[in-house]
């Protein structure tokens, strides 16, 4: 599946993705929970999302930048196929997927009956339709990337060369051919160009593409395939949904869900008194705010993403639609500082005292759910502000005037301007905390515009290359495909650190290459890849993750094993209103 863009921190160490995960040594949080009792007949999930800013709004899966608008989509959503505890596609979805691998071809398949949300069948044109909308010459978003580009015939298409997608065939009224440049084990988990989202084209095909953001169809009454359907949106604020009565796997259960924005500030108490059934985004720094609650169950698991520090080592080219690697337009742009800067930061702290042993440092750009392609044996940048010292002096970085902070090596004053998102307070903490760990190795890194940023006109300054960053802090969700492509790649806009090379272009085309479908050679692949990436340092992980959700005891089932999730439409209530803690 396609990945989206992250705003969170965090690594857990852990035992297995099954119903219960180890993330330290005293405390295991299940995966699922039961509670007892006669399931009252509808009835409304309350569902709070913690934000400190209003959600974009943006619901089309081609479209969204952003977790929250995913968190709000998925009840709702436009998937067409469904995931084991592998990440692996199955055939229980929507759509089956059938690969040719001899012929570099797949084959989907989507069951009878399926009907969106008003009513209308789904198409074998409701699959194209996304292609085509990123494909498309006036496509402004960020998935038309390496792997999209790997169907054939797609980028004739963006070029204007073509009026259709030479690629892509609808061979009758439920089966599509999509053909492809070369195909690699990537393909089972929604890789390699694969697109795993239909899209209403009875709503949509009037629409141009260069006004679909802003259109009501996204906005305001997007038609969905999901167990619920878009009722009303508060732009920002709120969203209500009601149950999808052409939902494919039968009628939902609840009369429909209701999801709001809650400030992280005010979440703790907002839980204690069962204003909400399940919260998601939901900080481990409050951790000790919601443990002795009794109305609830505290449900947790891995997270497929990772926080990082991105350097900014060069621009995105519009126009051509790729990185530029400029090392010497930036004051970051040598390696050995980079790598002094990732040593200097006491992430280890941060994890014990701020995140209470919910945080563990990240050693690699892999998340350990990944078993078979994570590095364990990389050693990251642990804390050692000696080394960063000793490398800074090696480089050429020394204090020559006596002020406490270094010059350049040719003895240019050096302030390097670090970005970060405005958060709850511990997020202001971490900022300055690491501000302190960069100085006692005598750098000068101040905060780009003097404080943290709000969330989105951060992203807004990160993807335009903002002058004014030189590092930032942030974190990708990798989705159900570990490869980097479509993240680090030359075509990748995505690639937000700007950093390209012919070695790494290389290495990410083997690791979703035919011969990657040996699975020793994809993990050779993957090793050298993140081994390469450690060194070269244009970001550096920080933290893996640990999702933590609790649920209010009025939920009579609920579930977050990546093996087997609940299903949306068979979530039941146990009592009209939610339960208050005692």
């Amino acid at each position: 599946m396609k990945r989206i863009i992250l705003l969170g921190i965090a690594l857990f160490m852990f035992i297995g993705i099954g119903s219960s995960a180890v993330y330290s040594q005293n405390v295991t949080l299940p995966a699922s929970v039961t509670n007892e009792g006669k399931p009252i007949k509808g009835g409304i999930l309350k569902v709070g999302i913690v934000k400190d800013e209003p959600f974009q709004g943006v619901f089309l899966a081609e479209l969204y930048e952003n977790r929250y608008d995913a968190a709000i989509m998925s009840y709702a959503s436009n998937a067409i196929f469904e995931m084991d505890g592998n990440f692996q596609i199955t055939d229980e979805g929507i759509a089956s997927l059938d690969v040719n691998q001899k012929e570099n071809k797949v084959t989907i398949t989507i069951r009878e009956g399926v009907r969106w949300s008003d009513g209308e069948p789904l198409k074998i044109e409701d699959l194209i339709l996304p292609y085509e909308i990123i494909a498309h010459p006036d496509y402004t978003g960020v998935r038309y990337d390496t792997e999209f580009k790997n169907i054939i015939g797609v980028e004739e298409y963006h070029e204007g060369k073509a009026d259709k997608i030479s690629g892509i065939r609808k061979i009758d009224g439920r089966t599509l051919e999509i053909r492809f440049k070369k195909l690699s084990p990537a393909i089972f988990s929604g890789g390699d160009g694969l697109w795993t989202y239909a899209a209403p084209s009875h709503q949509l095909k009037g629409i141009p593409v260069k006004n679909l953001i802003e259109s009501d169809a996204v906005r305001k009454n997007p038609v969905t395939l999901g167990p619920f359907k878009f009722h009303k949106i508060v732009p920002g604020e709120s969203v209500q949904f009601v149950k999808n009565p052409y939902y494919w796997k039968g009628e939902p259960k609840l009369d429909g869900v209701y999801v709001e924005v809650v400030p992280s500030s005010s979440v703790s108490v907002a839980i204690g008194s069962g204003k909400y059934d399940i919260v998601t985004g939901f900080a481990a720094t409050k951790w000790p705010e919601i443990q002795k609650y009794d109305n609830i169950d505290i449900l947790g698991r891995p997270e497929l993403y990772y926080s990082y520090l991105g350097f900014k080592l060069g621009k995105w080219d519009p126009e051509k639609r790729e990185v530029v690697t400029d090392l010497n337009a930036t004051p970051v742009g040598n390696q050995a500082l980079r790598q002094a800067m990732g040593y200097a930061l006491d992430v280890e702290a941060v994890c014990e005292v701020l995140f209470f042993n919910f945080r563990q440092r990240a050693n690699s750009l892999i998340p350990p759910a990944f078993k078979g392609y994570h590095d364990a044996s990389l050693k990251g940048y642990t804390y050692n502000p000696e080394k960063a010292k000793r490398i800074l002096d090696r480089a050429g970085y020394i204090d020559i005037d006596g002020d406490g902070f270094r010059e350049d090596p040719e003895g240019n004053k050096l302030e390097i301007k670090f970005a970060t998102m405005a958060g709850d307070p511990i997020q202001d903490e971490i900022a300055a905390y690491y501000l302190q760990n960069w100085r006692d190795v005598g750098l000068n890194v101040t905060l780009t515009t003097g404080r943290p940023i709000e969330v989105n006109a951060f992203y807004d300054k990160v993807e335009a290359d903002d002058p004014e960053i030189h590092v930032f802090m942030a974190a990708w969700g990798t989705g159900t495909n570990p490869s980097p492509s479509g993240l680090y790649g030359k075509s990748d806009a995505f690639n937000f650190s700007r950093y390209t090379s012919e070695f790494l272009e290389e290495t990410i085309r083997k690791i979703d290459s035919p011969e990657a479908f040996d699975p020793s050679y994809r993990a050779e692949q993957f090793r050298i890849w993140q081994q390469y990436m450690a060194e070269k340092a244009p970001v550096i992980p920080l933290q893996f993750s640990y999702e933590i959700v609790p649920v209010n005891k009025r939920v009579k089932y609920y579930s977050i094993d990546y093996g087997n999730p609940v299903e949306l439409h068979e979530i039941e209530l146990l009592a009209k209103e939610s339960i208050k803690s005692k």
